[in-house]
């Protein structure tokens, strides 16, 4: 981890300094540092937007740029998506130097025109995906969950987050067992795990909101010849472990399943 690093989270502490405005998740010396910035940008929309910028900084950052992911209660899935393509692309012109608040300074005064060329380019990017979408591009992710306390909660945000990224597959339920099997590029899926550990999507045992902590990422793989592609992404209760092992069977996923499920019910 750099030094230009450290320095550089220190210097956004000290500038965005109010409640939760700047939140350390993690510093690794093998991982590199994970951060939140908030920031509201004013006149948009005839509203002000709130965006949750997560930055991970690799070990050889500046020289290789930051993972970026961004979340806003006023913006779509699709526009927060447009937003980091465009703080990626930014991110690229800046190699070599810190960069994070020149980022930061960029999405404030270009955020209204991102959010108007992607609601300009939005229907013709649908058609071209649908068009241009390669098994090259197609990964599959497995995960497994502790446990839901807002069942109708969590399912409701794990529909809305596959719907968003274009992602297929299975939530499925059977006993105390609860898989996640997600289908679709691979930028999504990283994307969805993003997601998955950083948002406040269900509550603990006094009922306040919490992050999922209790979360494995069983498999993570580039979708095979062998494989068949969920049409649509479906929650599904299972009786037995034979109606699951169907349901993977049926997929092609035979081998994932005897690998990743059985050892879940030891």
């Amino acid at each position: 981890m750099s030094e230009l690093a450290l320095e550089e989270l220190s210097a956004l502490a000290a500038i965005y300094c109010e409640p939760d405005a700047c939140e350390v998740l993690a510093v690794s010396e093998t991982h590199g540092i994970t951060f939140r910035i908030q920031i509201t940008v004013k006149e948009l929309l005839d509203t002000d937007v709130l965006l949750k910028l997560l930055f991970h900084l690799p070990v050889n950052y500046p020289s290789t740029p930051p993972d970026i992911s961004v979340n806003s209660d006023q913006l779509t899935r699709a526009q927060c998506i447009d937003v980091k393509d465009k703080l990626l692309e930014q991110a690229k012109k800046h190699l070599s130097e810190p960069m994070v608040h020149d980022l930061i300074l960029w999405i404030q005064q270009h955020l209204k025109y991102v959010i108007k060329q992607s609601a300009t380019v939005c229907s013709e990017k649908t058609t071209l995906s649908k068009g241009t979408s390669t098994e090259d591009g197609i990964w599959m992710l497995l995960l497994h969950l502790d446990h839901m306390r807002a069942k109708a909660k969590y399912v409701k945000t794990v529909e809305k987050w596959a719907s968003d990224l274009r992602l297929t597959g299975r939530l499925m339920f059977m006993g105390k067992i609860i898989l996640i099997l997600l289908q679709g590029d691979k930028s999504n899926i990283k994307e969805y795990l993003i997601l998955q550990k950083t948002s406040k999507v269900d509550v603990d045992s006094s009922g306040k909101k919490c992050k999922e902590k209790m979360i494995s990422v069983l498999c993570e793989t580039k979708v095979q010849s062998q494989h068949k592609r969920f049409q649509t992404f479906e929650v599904k209760e299972y009786s037995t472990l034979d109606e699951l092992q169907k349901e993977f069977e049926t997929a092609g996923l035979t081998t994932l399943f005897s690998e990743f499920v059985p050892p879940l019910l030891k």
